[in-house]
């Protein structure tokens, strides 16, 4: 796609570097309310935007009464340049009032930087921008909790001091300090704290102790108590996690278990929450036994549920077999392995078993065996007219046999390239049958049907593809076509023929009826053109495909290639060109429904680690079920196509990086020392049309706990066909350096808070590295999976769209269809309305597009109770969707909200009742 290669060769671009003004680690970390209002006391300069597109820069702080929020200068008399706290109604995250949207300069302000303070009686508000989202974070926090306990605030925060965490703190160092002395050494409180965030550096804690000790002229490394206690809130609190905390714990220090069931419903997705679920999160996560009795999750609970695989980014349920398995063989991508045999590059690169264990391990299901003549009659393998080595075929069936349903228990295709003589086909038929046994699958195929069997139906079988003798040959043997993909690769490298990718003289070579026989539904034959094998190609013959002849065919002829795969298996393997064993990248040809891409797992990088995350998504089994789009008879696309996807709705990708943990020096590179400057791209990969990226700034000197807090946005056109991938470099003027990856097929994303755990280049897990990240999905044309995407997003005011429908010249289909076109532009306008309506609904609630109904409501029904705690607006749930009910004389902005509801709710109903109508 001509994009960047983030896959660890050093690069470098032209771009301006960026500074981040995130929490640097020589700050102190915000681990409590009374951190954010000391914060606050002290003040902070904040933007303060005017609905004239002009911002002014001001001095902020809080009255160290903590009544009133100030600031200066200003050219009002300083009792007017304040606002009371009691007469604050809310604080709002995010650019979200009218000021903010309609600012001309509203694109250039982070929306993470930015909140809104609502007061008054008319609901008026004051619109700030901070230097950074921990700034910000700081003074919503802050003021949230002065909003919640007003002049109890003093008498909160002082009993806060003793609270769970701290006691539980407390009862650890004391189980250290056996001899009650009062003071622990310094190697025991390092390995404490290690134990319980072993991503610490021992080499940070102890830096820490000895910072602390020197700030009180302190000699000895003794450490106390209320020592182990700051120095254990300096490093286990990640202020990222603590602000969330309090967003739903009505600002307390702990979630107790109606918070948590709300938090886990509305911002992770969770459907059927109840009580009992909530606690046994809590009885696993929460380390005090303070919290598990009383049913609270502390920030520590709170942040070992967030980092466990249960809030992993990836689905669980895509772990399993997820998808359709009965579906003919054709219509799946299949995970699948070139030269496998090859452990490093394709001429003078060594050939070793191992190759296939690691293959059959990582879930593959096309293998390929390049088969010669070798000594003592022994059959051998290897790349022909190249100086690979060679390994004995008999070793390499032995290895499959016990390999071959390791990972996956679906079908197992032997790609066979055999350059044996008569000879020795017969020994390696005897090879293969006595050794697979009753695992080959050698039913002829039925003439009466149209498509493969199934990878249900083929279940615990070996396929092999390879070259079969005619119906008419009645010899023992007989004539057939050569392939030879080393002949090409050898001519390559005499620098033959460069310009035509098919330029390889056709040879014929003897094949023996035995091993013909045990080509079944995967009989290998050469490909003509499309209209010819539309015509007469045959479901069980299988063509192989250079991949400079893909390319050409994917570029030129897009729609033939979708089609052809729909009933026959194609197979692309690398250019002869690719003497290095690189990849090519197989989006390219899974775009066209190609099914086997063959990849040299050999090679690490980009490519590799797109196929590896594309066959997650189905139990690693190997298989993947391609888009209905690609699948069905009567159905037409075009794998270049750089616009929406007829019948397939976009979807939004929203996708905040917060925070990083724990980023490894890259490996090989020392000019730096210890120093890390960590940034992240978020690349898309699929169609042409969804292909995109954007990348955060740089956070200099902190690869233990970066603060990224950036905000992307992408469309997805095409969701089934996607991948997205998070790539962490090091900023470096020499060269930025590759130091983790991780690579994810969009229908596996969970939404809400994850954690998204980093690969090294070659795959392995990097201990304790990980990205910490908001996802939302949103589905700009309704539909999608409920408990994932939220509704419909528009991003501005454009034609309405109507479904067209395509003639077939089928007078009686066509018919049918015509009757249907005025109920289908009706449910485009119901739809539409209704999409229209929830965007101006988020934006009465203060929330941005990414927010669901379900947070509409939280952050709206404080407003339904006046001065009195008497309800101003209640719900009435007797119906099927609730509705909202005014209650004697309310301001108009609530007016507002419950006439806009009321516009969302109807033409839902309406909506829904006309898809059971039609169905």
């Amino acid at each position: 796609f001509g994009r960047p290669r983030h896959d660890g060769t050093k690069q470098k671009r032209e771009r301006k570097k960026t500074v981040s003004f995130s929490s640097m680690p020589t700050e102190k970390k915000i681990s409590s309310a009374s951190d954010c209002i000391n914060s606050m006391v002290e003040g902070s300069e904040l933007k303060k935007v005017r609905s004239n597109s002009r911002i002014y820069h001001r001095y902020f702080l809080l009255d160290a009464d903590m009544q009133s929020l100030r600031w200066e200068p200003s050219k009002k008399d300083s009792e007017k340049a304040k606002i009371d706290i009691k007469s604050i109604k809310e604080v709002r995250t995010g650019k979200n009032t009218d000021i903010f949207r309609s600012n001309g300069i509203s694109d250039q302000i982070s929306e993470d930087c930015a909140f809104s303070v609502i007061y008054g009686e008319n609901y008026e508000s004051l619109d700030l921008v901070a230097n950074s989202a921990d700034v910000a974070n700081i003074w919503v926090t802050g003021l949230r909790y002065l909003i919640s306990y007003g002049k109890h605030t003093l008498d909160m925060l002082e009993s806060s001091q003793d609270n769970m965490r701290t006691s539980w703190v407390s009862q650890m160092f004391s189980e250290i300090d056996v001899d009650n002395l009062g003071h622990i050494t310094l190697c025991n409180a390092v390995q404490c704290i290690r134990n319980l965030n072993p991503g610490l550096k021992t080499s940070k804690i102890e830096l820490k102790f000895k910072e602390l000790h020197k700030s009180k002229d302190k000699a000895g490394t003794e450490v106390t108590k209320e020592e182990f206690i700051e120095v254990f809130h300096e490093l286990c609190t990640r202020p990222e996690i603590y602000f969330l905390l309090v967003q739903f714990s009505s600002n307390k220090e702990f979630l107790d278990i109606k918070d948590l069931m709300m938090f886990l419903e509305a911002e992770q997705g969770v459907a059927h929450i109840n009580e009992e679920i909530s606690l046994e999160i809590i009885h696993k996560y929460e380390p005090s036994k303070e919290g598990q009795e009383k049913g609270w999750l502390s920030i520590d609970g709170f942040t070992n549920y967030l980092m466990s695989p249960d809030c992993y980014i990836f689905d669980p349920e895509h772990k399993k077999v997820c998808q359709d398995m009965k579906q003919p063989l054709s219509h799946y991508f299949i995970n699948s392995s070139h030269n496998t045999y090859l452990i490093e590059d394709q001429f003078r690169g060594p050939s070793d078993i191992t190759g296939y264990i690691r293959a059959l391990k990582m879930g593959c299901r096309s293998v390929e065996l390049d088969v010669w003549d070798g000594p003592d009659n022994e059959p051998v393998i290897y790349t022909g007219h190249t100086m690979t080595s060679q390994i004995v075929f008999r070793s390499v069936i032995d290895i499959i046999n016990k390999y071959a349903f390791f990972a996956s228990e679906y079908p197992l295709i032997l790609c066979l390239e055999n350059h044996c003589s008569i000879k020795q086909q017969k020994v390696m038929v005897q090879h293969m049958k006595k050794l697979l046994g009753d695992k080959l699958y050698t039913t002829s195929p039925n003439v009466e049907e149209s498509y493969l069997p199934s990878p249900d139906v083929l279940k615990g079988k070996i396929l092999i593809k390879a070259k079969k003798l005619s119906s008419n040959c009645s010899g023992v043997e007989g004539d057939v076509t050569d392939e030879d993909e080393g002949a090409e690769m050898s001519q390559r490298m005499g620098k033959e023929n460069v310009e035509q990718p098919n330029n390889v003289p056709v040879k014929r070579f003897q094949l023996c009826k035995e091993l013909s026989e045990l080509v079944s539904i995967c009989k290998s034959v050469q490909f003509k053109e499309f209209q010819v094998s539309f015509q007469v190609q045959k479901y069980w013959e299988v063509c192989s495909f250079n991949e400079v002849l893909a390319s050409k065919y994917a570029n030129e002829n897009p729609g033939d290639f979708v089609n052809y795969n729909k009933r026959f298996l194609a197979r692309v393997f690398p250019s002869p060109m690719r003497i290095d064993s690189s990849n090519m990248n197989p989006q390219d040809f899974w775009k066209c429904g190609c099914q086997i891409v063959a990849m040299n797992f050999q090679t690490p990088g980009l490519m590799m680690d797109l196929n590896i995350g594309w066959f997650r998504q189905n139990g690693n089994c190997g298989y993947v079920l391609r888009p209905a789009i690609m699948r069905e008879e009567v159905s037409f696309f075009s794998a270049n196509t750089k616009d929406s996807v007829p019948g397939v709705s976009p979807q939004l990708l929203h996708i905040k990086i917060i925070s990083g943990q724990n980023f490894p020096k890259p490996k090989g590179s020392g000019a730096k020392g210890d120093v890390v400057d960590p940034y992240v791209y978020v690349e898309i990969h699929g169609i042409p049309a969804d292909c995109a990226e954007q990348r955060t700034k740089t956070v200099h000197q902190n690869g233990d706990a970066p603060i990224f807090d950036e905000s992307f946005e992408f469309q997805i056109n095409l969701p089934e066909l996607a991948m997205v991938r998070f790539v962490v470099l090091d900023d470096d003027y020499i060269g930025d350096e590759f130091i983790g990856q991780y690579t994810i097929p969009f229908e596996c994303l969970q939404t809400g808070y994850r954690h998204v755990p980093l690969q090294s280049l070659t795959g392995e897990v990097l201990a304790h590295a990980s990205l910490f990240v908001h996802v939302a999905i949103t589905n700009r044309r309704g539909g999608g999976k409920p408990h994932k995407r939220g509704l419909s997003v528009r991003k501005g005011k454009k034609s309405r769209e109507y479904a067209s429908l395509r003639t077939l010249w089928i007078k009686t289909v066509d018919e049918v269809f015509k009757n249907a076109q005025p109920p289908i532009r009706d449910a485009t306008d119901l739809r539409e309305n209704m999409q229209n309506a929830v965007v101006s609904f988020k934006e009465l609630c203060g929330l941005s597009s990414v927010a669901n109904l379900m947070q509409c409501m939280l952050a709206v029904s404080p407003r339904f109770l006046g001065p009195d705690n008497t309800p101003l607006v209640v719900l009435n749930l007797s119906e099927q969707y609730p509705t909202m009910e005014l209650q004697g004389i309310v301001p108009e902005v609530l007016k507002k909200i419950v006439t806009t509801y009321d516009m969302v709710s109807c033409p839902l109903s309406f909506y829904i009742a006309w898809v059971r109508e039609m169905s």
